[in-house]
């Protein structure tokens, strides 16, 4: 009778659903972080004239002299180059606070820096001070560096492997719905005025105070609870909330197996990532992933779609709003990921996302090419754009941080999270860099340089990088160390072995006392 009720509740565990404090938890740790990094990317893209002759009044206010304008480049440079490197900074960061404070630990300490932000920026006009504004784009990058790093790992741990995929798209989502909104609020009749732009800075805090108030009464990443600080009740009873039911022997068991694996190698940093033949596949994939995320040419892509649909006939007073419809866009896409990620896959998402923005980039730079003599061509380039921006949303976006959650271990996740940020930060800082005088050298021929890289990422995929749907990340590390042609350090204790949930514990008593 008992072995009849064990089998029926695995059976039900393996399918299991989403509950709602999983799902509250998604929401409030997206919105709280995630959202405010698409917020942050795209809030300054329309106030920028606004912000830039507030510099130069500030500036003439002070000295008596109207700033040169080749000071006026540098200090707006630094505006926008602040954000990606203290992103670099934060993800720099990821590794020691998730393994000193947790990973719900680190999202509540986050928030500090998102709020002392948005009150340096919400209040900088009335300061009559530029400076705070380039020092809050340090800290708001900082901020971003962290929460784009530690969401996917915190969410990609409380999830079933059943949804793991889905709730695992959830931050990127919510950066596009960051994206749209500062994007929307942005709009000229909004706050994108003269009055309005320094509420549109400061709008930040909102989102990372309510992360502050109520994540608190969600609870910890169970796999952090038990493999990390040792500690099965709260694991178990973190399980049991997120799961809905009270039998969770089975993902006790299955992290008591990681831990007996991983207990020989202790925590990895990051010279110890580089080193270790056993993850070697793992880091070469994350590298070319969240590298060719980037230097795929999103950036590009969005740079160029403004005059593109100008020389379709938008009128430019129109544009905003092309913006916006963009961006409206990307968000349908991305959440159309979250629903397809567990029947697909990732590996077709990649695979189908990169052939989609590949494509896009080769038939752009003809179409950019010969718009000047074929009319048509200009509606083309449009076509181009918005399947490149469907392609990336699908896939090369969201699922890249996905793959870091299922194909690291406990114990080398948060140094793969940083290196991953890492390479994501700097490819993104490339690629601001470079494109401007690619853009003047080559024309639109610089997107042939794009679609080579979608390729060659393309091509890494296909044949390097396993499909992880629905697989135990024990299940993820032994595809894995096949290819690394290592052998997986695996207790040969029987399961029988591994300490008694309580459960069973009461069983075991209650059978002896009789």
């Amino acid at each position: 009778m008992e072995g009849g009720k064990r089998d029926s509740s695995e059976g039900t565990q393996g399918a299991r659903g989403m509950t709602l404090p999983l799902a509250l938890a998604a929401l409030i740790s997206a919105f709280g972080s995630s959202f405010q990094y698409g917020y942050n990317v795209s809030v300054i893209n329309s106030p920028a004239p606004l912000m830039q002759d507030f510099y130069n009044s500030t500036y003439l206010e002070r000295t008596g002299v109207p700033m040169d304008r080749g000071f006026q480049t540098l200090l707006w440079s630094l505006t926008v180059s602040m954000f990606p490197l203290g992103g670099l900074f934060g993800s720099l960061l990821v590794w020691p606070m998730v393994n000193s404070c947790g990973r719900k630990g680190t999202l509540l300490i986050n928030n500090l820096f998102s709020i002392a932000a948005a009150i340096l920026m919400g209040t900088s006009e009335l300061a009559k001070s530029f400076e705070v504004i380039i020092l809050s784009r340090v800290l708001v990058g900082i901020f971003a560096g962290l929460a784009s790093n530690v969401v996917p790992m915190f969410l990609g741990e409380m999830s079933p492997k059943n949804l793991r995929g889905a709730v695992g798209v959830v931050p990127q989502l919510f950066i596009t719905i960051g994206i749209l909104a500062a994007q929307i609020l942005g709009l000229q009749g909004i706050l994108g005025n003269a009055r309005g732009w320094p509420v549109l800075l400061g709008l930040t805090g909102i989102p990372s105070l309510l992360q502050l108030l109520a994540l608190p009464f969600f609870p910890e990443s169970p796999r952090y609870l038990l493999i990390q600080r040792g500690s099965e009740e709260q694991a178990r009873t973190a399980l049991q909330r997120l799961r809905g039911w009270q039998d969770v022997d089975e993902e006790i068991q299955e992290m008591y197996q990681e831990d007996r694996s991983e207990k020989e190698e202790g925590q990895f940093s990051v010279l110890s990532l580089f080193t270790s033949r056993g993850l070697r596949w793992q880091l070469i994939s994350i590298i070319v992933m969240m590298a060719g995320q980037q230097l795929s040419g999103v950036n590009g892509v969005f740079y160029y779609a403004d005059r593109i649909f100008e020389s379709a006939g938008v009128h430019s007073s129109s544009i905003q709003y092309v913006t916006v419809s963009i961006g409206a866009i990307n968000v349908v896409m991305t959440l159309l990921a979250v629903f397809i990620v567990e029947s697909l896959g990732r590996r077709i998402l990649l695979l189908a996302g990169f052939v989609l923005c590949s494509a896009s980039c080769a038939v752009l730079t003809l179409a950019l090419n010969l718009q000047s003599s074929v009319s048509w061509m200009s509606y083309l380039s449009i076509v181009c754009v918005i399947a490149y921006i469907i392609g990336h949303a699908v896939g090369p976006s969201p699922i890249p941080a996905v793959m870091i959650t299922e194909m690291f271990l406990q114990s080398s996740r948060p140094a793969a999270f940083m290196v991953g940020g890492s390479v994501h930060r700097l490819s993104n800082f490339t690629v601001g860099l470079l494109f401007l005088y690619m853009e003047a050298g080559l024309g639109p021929y610089s997107f042939l340089i794009f679609c080579a890289v979608c390729v060659a990422t393309l091509l890494y995929i296909f044949f390097i990088v396993p499909e992880t749907k629905n697989k135990t990340f024990m299940e993820i590390n032994r595809i894995m160390a096949k290819r690394n042609k290592v052998e997986v350090q695996e207790s040969q204790e029987p399961k029988d072995s591994y300490p008694l949930s309580r459960q069973e514990e009461k069983k075991s008593l209650s059978s002896t006392e009789m």
